[in-house]
Order: structure tokens, then C-alpha cells, then sequence
């Protein structure tokens, strides 16, 4: 298995979070800017809507992409930090030693076996390298939310349907 900085393939990404979409019954990813969601078994619909707000969020807003993988993708995550020029609506306005942990996913045949876990720990070692205080935007009513409490995380601000949490723990694990 190798943790691989900046490399991906957008088809095969697509790919991955559409396997996320299926194990979760549509619950994740939450697509609240669709009006209809489509359904998990269909896959079409679900790329015509994600192509293009993965591509934007790859190009615009991404400063780091990780894609963890053995011969398939185990697991994605991303870091936000560098906030200037843009326009980023679920992140609300923060001191400029925030930075946020976006994109984190885990295979569903991988879940369940602390490979999250440990990406957690390494994406907030990373920020802690960067001098940022590491934060999460998610919804309470994804196991995310719950994922993020029990590694550390706590509830900061609640706003529409959504919940910044910071990471609060004491220090990081070795990843």
C-alpha cells in the first residue's frame, strides 16, 4: 500500500466516491445542491451531477490530495488551507490558522479496519506541520460526524445543514 501526494485520475476518483454513494444508500456524498438525488444504482446521473463538482474542487479548491491505494483507491483525503480567492461556501470565515480536512473516504470493503483512522491522524499531523489548527465541515447526521467526535473533534459552529468541528486532541498518531 502507498500513500501517494497530488496523483489521481478523475474517472477512477468518480469511481470511488460513487462506491461511497452506494455503500451509504445515497446518504454520502450529500449532494444538498441537487434538487432530485439520483438513485445509488445509478451511476450515470450520479457523474453527470459529480464530474463537475469534483473537477471544480480538484482544480479550485484542493491544496493537497492524497489517494491511499494498494491496487485500488483504500481511501481519499484532502486539506484546505490557503483561503485567499476562494469561494468555498461550506467553509465559513476562519483565523488564518485553520485548515480543513475535506474529501476524507474510506473503500466500504475497507471500512471498519481503522484505515480511516489512521488517514484522520495523518492528514492532522499534516496541517500540524503547516501550522494549522485542523477542522472539519460535515453534516450531524452522517456516521461521519460521529467518526470525527470520537477521534477528537469538537462541535465549533452549526449552520444550515451543516457542522464545523476542530480537532481537539491532545496529539497525533504515527500514520
Amino acid at each position: 500500500m502507498q500513500l501517494i501526494k497530488g496523483e489521481y485520475n478523475i474517472e477512477e476518483l468518480i469511481k470511488f466516491v460513487h462506491s461511497i454513494y452506494l455503500a451509504t444508500n445515497g446518504a454520502y456524498p450529500l449532494l444538498e445542491w441537487v434538487d432530485e438525488k439520483p438513485s445509488p444504482n445509478d451511476f450515470k446521473t450520479f457523474e453527470k451531477i459529480y464530474a463537475p463538482f469534483l473537477k471544480e474542487r480538484l482544480e479550485k479548491e484542493f491544496d493537497e490530495i492524497y489517494i491511499w491505494r494498494s491496487k485500488e483507491i483504500i481511501g481519499t483525503g484532502a486539506l484546505v488551507y490557503k483561503f485567499e480567492g476562494k469561494d468555498i461556501p461550506w467553509i465559513p470565515s476562519l483565523p488564518s490558522k485553520a485548515g480543513f480536512i475535506e474529501f476524507l473516504m474510506v473503500s466500504p470493503q475497507h471500512q471498519g479496519k481503522g484505515y480511516g483512522k489512521k488517514f484522520l491522524f495523518f492528514l492532522i499531523h499534516r496541517l500540524h506541520q503547516l501550522a494549522k489548527d485542523a477542522y472539519v465541515v460535515t453534516s450531524p447526521f452522517i456516521d461521519a460526524y460521529f467518526f470525527y467526535k470520537k477521534n477528537g473533534f469538537k462541535d465549533v459552529l452549526r449552520y444550515e445543514k451543516f457542522v464545523l468541528m476542530k480537532y481537539e486532541g491532545l496529539h497525533t498518531q504515527n500514520f
